[in-house]
This record gives C-alpha cells, structure tokens and sequence, in this order.
C-alpha cells in the first residue's frame, strides 16, 4: 500500500488549512456558534463554491467532487484542527450518503445536487442518544434497541388511506438539527407485533414539525430536540424492504474515519497551541518548556498524537478500521486537551481562553460517539478477540456402576 498522498490530496489539505486560518481562528469560531444558525453560513458558503467541500465525496454525476474518504478525512482533519462549526458532519459525512445509498433515482436527483453545493443542508435523525449505536459504532446497528421501543418512543410511522406517511414522535441530541433543510428519521412502522425501522425525508419547514435548539458541552456542534406531530415524510428509496441497517453501518465506517481524522487534527492543533505557549512562558527565570517534567509530558503527547495520526488514514484509506481509529483519536484528543488546560496554567481555565473549546470537544465526542471502551470493545468483538465462554460440560450422572470409594 502507498502511504502517500497524492499532489491533489495534499493540495485539498494546504488550501483548507489556509482559509481557514484566516477566517477560522478561535474569537471567529466563538461569535460563529453564537448566530441563529451556529456557523458562520457565509464561511460555509465559500468553502462550498470554492473547495466543493459539501460534495467532496459525492458523485460527480450530482453537482459532487467525486473524491473518496480520505480526501474526505483529511478536510475533516482540517475543520477539526480550526474546530469548525459547520454542517459538514451531519450533512456531507451522514445524510448525503444515506441518501445517495438508499433514494431512488429521482430522490437523488432533487437533493443531491443542493446538498453537494452547499445550498441546503441535512441531517440525521436518530431518537435519543442512539447515534453511535445506529451507525454501528459501538454496537450492531442491526440491533434496533437504538430507535425506541416498537409501541412507544422514539419515532413511529403509518402509512395513511391516501398511501402517504404520517410521522410522529421525538428525538434529542439531532446533529445541526433546529436549522437542517432537510431530515432524515428514523422511524418504527408496522405496529408492535411487526416493527421495523425506516427511513424518511422530512422537510425542515413541514406543518407539525418543531425544533428547539438545546445548550451542549460543545457549542461547535449544535444539537436540537426534534418534534414530529402527524408530519408528513417521503420513505427514503423505492422499497420497504431495503437494508437499512447495512447502510448506516457502511456510513458509520466512514464517519468513524472521519471523526478520527477531524480528532487528531483538533489534538494536533491544540498541542501546537500548548508548546508554543510553553516556550514563552517563564518562571524562575527560564521558559516551563525547557523543564525536563514538562518536555516528557509533551514528548508523550507527541507519540500518542502521531500514533493517533497514522490509525486515522489507514482508517481513511480502508475503512474497515474505523471504529478503532476513533478510539485512539478520541483519547488523543482527550489527553492532549487536558494537559492544555494545565500547562497553560490559570489562563487555561478560563472561558476567554480558546483551551477549553479542545477540552469540550474532547468531552463531547466521547458522549456522542463512544464512550472509548465501548468503541475498543466492539472493535474487539467485530475482530473476533474474544471467542464466546462455552457452558461447562455437565457432570457425568451416577450409575449402579460408579465406584464409590470407601
């Protein structure tokens, strides 16, 4: 396997990294969350029309880029090095491919041009905080456990007399999920006895529908509780039959290698800002970084970041390894904030410092797409580490023969 990038690849990388330092630093990102939409919708607009950031990885047959996921990892790595708010995660990363997977010729057609421009954007629906088990990430996604229960919760659909689907329900902690065009929810139907999950598009100004934005430990991914009375949706493709399950684990590989790479580029980022740091902070006369303690503590740092690195392109390249990429990528990211927060010192708690925007992206990743030991638990078990604990053979039953000693 080459392990280069290409003269392209390394192109989308220096051109992203540089626009948005420019226009992404972090006072930009703190006044971006804050607006109605939570980004910057003219930054998002430019990145579109001038990199096809939104349709990186869609066909080029609509309006895409037709680039693969590790063009698609490594801008993620840069939005997450400037810790972008952005609806490229919930739009390019999760609803556009289900939709380019399951839709038929027709939904293709009317929503992936738009999305891939950057004109509207879409995410997905996913009742209560069953994202990382829907996508696979810490469970089978098979396992409908994470779409509520087929009598109640969640989110239920019925088809009415006219052959129309009436959608009803809510879920919480809906990526970009108060300003999306366009959803896609999850839905039970067929009642109790026979309840499957599906997928549907909703309109973001369908009549019963309601979105109210919620307060994150992470303000650079909005959330939002989504409200469905008797809404009307589209069922997402030609045939109630379609595998749906498949195809939110194969979009789950992808988003793992992505969140991985959007990881370490925020690690990377964050530990660049604490080194400099420590070079032009004194004490006793000398700069706190030519102390042995604090080189070690960098040095480590150092390893687990380019560690990280490398798990998260070979994810990118092959995304088979995803899930794990995502757990060394979270923990790098965790760790190296951290020692952010301290080796800054009394600056590094404060809210006027940008440390805490690594520290809380840290946390919130974990929460939304692991926990770690769940992401490396399931890597393991998907591997096949662990072979199953067989019952113990049962004791011999006693016979007339049966010695018994005296």
């Amino acid at each position: 396997m080459d392990a280069a990038f290409t003269a392209e690849q390394d192109e989308i990388r220096r051109t992203l990294r540089g626009l948005l330092a420019k226009h992404c630093g972090p006072p930009d990102v703190k006044s971006a969350v804050r607006t109605p939409v939570g980004h910057d919708a003219a930054l998002w607009g430019r990145l579109c029309a001038e990199l096809g950031l939104a349709g990186l990885a869609l066909p080029e047959q609509y309006a895409g880029v037709g680039c693969t996921t590790t063009e698609l990892a490594l801008a993620c790595e840069e939005t997450g090095r400037a810790l972008l708010p952005s609806p490229l995660l919930a739009t390019s990363v999760l609803a556009a491919p289900l939709v380019a997977a399951l839709g038929t010729d027709a939904q293709k057609g009317a929503l992936l041009p738009a999305l891939a421009r950057g004109e509207k954007t879409a995410t997905l629906v996913v009742p209560g905080a069953g994202l990382a088990l829907a996508l696979g990430l810490t469970g089978a996604s098979a396992d409908s456990a994470w779409a509520g229960g087929g009598r109640a919760g969640g989110v239920q659909a019925r088809q009415a007399a006219d052959g129309c689907w009436r959608l009803y329900g809510e879920a919480a902690q809906v990526l970009d999920g108060h300003g999306a065009h366009l959803l896609l929810v999850a839905a039970h139907t067929g009642g109790f006895a026979r309840s499957r999950t599906l997928l549907f598009l909703v309109d973001g100004e369908a009549a019963g529908l309601r979105r109210t934005r919620q307060t994150t430990l992470d303000e650079t991914r909005t959330q939002a509780r989504v409200q469905l009375r008797d809404v009307e949706g589209e069922l997402l493709g030609d045939d109630d039959a379609l595998d749906i399950h498949a195809a939110l684990a194969s979009v789950g590989r992808v988003a793992a290698a992505c969140l991985a790479a959007e990881a370490v580029g925020a690690a990377d980022e964050a530990l660049a800002r604490t080194v400099a740091y420590v070079k032009g902070r004194e004490q006793f006369g000398r700069a706190i970084g030519s102390f042995q303690a604090v080189k070690h503590r960098l040095a480590d740092l150092y390893v687990q970041v380019q560690a990280a690195r490398s798990a998260a392109y070979y994810a990118a390249w092959g995304p088979g390894a995803g899930v794990l990429a995502l757990a060394q990528g979270l923990d790098a990211l965790r760790a190296t904030a951290a020692e952010a927060v301290q080796l800054h010192g009394g600056i590094g708690f404060t809210w006027e410092h940008e440390a805490h925007l690594y520290f809380k992206r840290a946390a919130s990743d974990d929460l939304l797409f692991g926990p770690v030991h769940r992401l490396r638990a399931h890597a393991a078990e998907q591997a096949g580490l662990f072979a199953p604990i067989s019952a113990p053979a049962p004791a011999p039953a006693a016979t007339a023969e049966t010695e018994v000693p005296a």
